[in-house]
């Protein structure tokens, strides 16, 4: 129980931001198990797109840090690219 109101303020805050985050990663999730689970390099490269555009807003919203979405991105580019041959 907060002892002081900037307490309970920060307590609401933080609530609020876990729920955002937490819904950003799952997101995030969801998109790379697409990724991941194509077979076919013409598929990849088809989501590849919307994987860096959900990263790129999660680095933007400070959910994730920016050189960790272009890491994860650089990954799973290979990853797709290794696909083809």
């Amino acid at each position: 129980m907060p002892h002081h109101k900037s307490a309970a303020k920060r307590i609401r805050q933080d609530k609020k931001k876990r729920a955002r985050n937490r819904a950003v990663k799952s997101e995030i999730k969801i998109v790379v198990k697409k990724v991941t689970a194509a077979t076919d390099p013409e598929e990849g490269a088809k989501i590849l797109p919307e994987v860096s555009s959900v990263m790129d807003k999660a680095a933007k919203k400070g959910v994730l840090h920016w050189r960790t979405a272009a890491r994860k991105k650089s990954r799973l580019a290979k990853r797709v690219n290794s696909l083809s041959s």
